[in-house]
C-alpha cells in the first residue's frame, strides 16, 4: 500500500515517527493534532516512503519513519506514545497505535527470515514477499492475556517488576505461548506468578497495546485453590483487595483498569 499510487491530498494526515515518538502539531496550550501533507512538504521529508494505513471510515492517513530528527517549526514536536495514552488522547492514540506497529514491522522485515534475500511490498495488503523463495511475512501481533481473579468478593492485585517506574497495583497478565489456548494461558500465568489455581474463566474484552505489538485479551476468573506464592522475578508483591481497600491503580483507559472497574461495579 504505497502512497505514490494514491497520490497526496494536501489535507491527508500523516503519522511520522522518530525513535518511537510521533510528530504532532500544537495549535494551542492543549491542542495536539496530526500534520497534513501541506504542512510536511516544507520540511523536506521524502513522503514517497509513506504507507497508506487503510483505516476505513477515518480520514486518509499515511505513516512513515524517519532516521534523523529534522528541523521543526515551533508548533511541531515529537511526542511519546505513552504520553498520548496516559493523557487520554484516543483520537490520536488509535491511529498512532496502528501506525507504529506498521513502521516497526516495515523496518524489521526488510530481509527474508528464511533465505536472507531483500523483501518487497505485496500490493494491496500489509505483507512482505520474498522474490527468491516466495515466503510472505505479515505484521507481528503478540497475543497476551490479562485477568481479574476473584475470591470472596476480593480482587487479586500485584505490583509488577516490569513497571518499576509506576508504583501501581494491577491484575495478572502474560504472553500466550505456542500451542496454548487462551484459557490455558490464563491458568498458567496466574499459577506461575502467584501459585494460585483458577476456574470458571470467561472472556471480558480486548485492547490493542502497541508497546510494542501486543493484543491484550481480558478475562475474569474465579479462585480455585492455593496460597499466594509470589514469583519474585516477575512481581514485588501480590494480595487480595476488597473494593474499599484498593491501592493505587493503573490509568483509566487501560483494559487493566477496565477489569478493575468491572470488579468495583459488581462487588461494591
Amino acid at each position: 500500500m504505497n502512497s505514490e499510487k494514491n497520490g497526496f491530498d494536501p489535507q491527508s494526515k500523516w503519522l511520522i515517527f522518530y525513535q518511537g515518538r510521533l510528530l504532532l502539531v500544537r495549535d494551542g496550550e492543549e491542542s495536539l493534532r496530526l500534520p497534513s501533507t501541506s504542512e510536511l512538504r516544507p520540511l523536506g521529508l521524502d513522503l514517497s516512503k509513506g504507507k497508506d494505513l487503510g483505516m476505513k471510515g477515518l480520514e486518509l492517513h499515511y505513516t512513515m519513519e524517519v532516521d534523523q530528527e529534522t528541523l521543526l517549526p515551533e508548533n511541531m514536536r515529537f511526542t511519546s506514545m505513552f504520553y498520548l495514552f496516559t493523557s487520554g488522547r484516543r483520537e490520536l492514540f488509535r491511529p498512532a497505535g496502528r501506525a507504529i506497529q506498521i513502521v516497526d514491522w516495515d523496518r524489521t522485515h526488510r530481509f527474508c527470515g528464511q533465505c536472507g534475500a531483500p523483501t518487497v511490498d505485496k500490493s494491496g495488503e500489509f505483507a512482505k514477499a520474498c522474490p527468491q523463495c516466495g515466503l510472505s511475512g505479515y505484521p507481528r501481533i503478540s497475543p497476551s492475556i490479562i485477568v481479574a481473579v476473584i475470591k470472596d468478593k476480593k480482587l487479586l492485585l500485584a505490583r509488577s517488576k516490569h513497571f518499576k517506574d509506576y508504583n501501581y497495583h494491577t491484575v495478572i497478565s502474560g504472553f500466550v505461548e505456542p500451542g496454548e489456548t487462551l484459557e490455558e494461558c490464563v491458568q498458567r500465568e496466574v499459577e506461575e506468578e502467584t501459585g494460585l489455581k483458577v476456574k470458571n474463566i470467561r472472556y471480558y474484552g480486548s485492547q490493542p497495546w502497541p508497546f510494542p505489538n501486543s493484543l491484550m485479551l481480558g478475562f475474569i476468573a474465579e479462585y480455585d485453590q492455593g496460597e499466594i506464592v509470589v514469583d519474585d522475578e516477575e512481581l514485588y508483591e501480590a494480595s487480595w483487595y476488597a473494593v474499599e481497600e484498593l491501592p493505587f491503580l493503573p490509568m483509566s483507559d487501560s483494559i487493566a483498569r477496565g477489569l478493575i472497574d468491572w470488579f468495583i461495579a459488581n462487588y461494591s
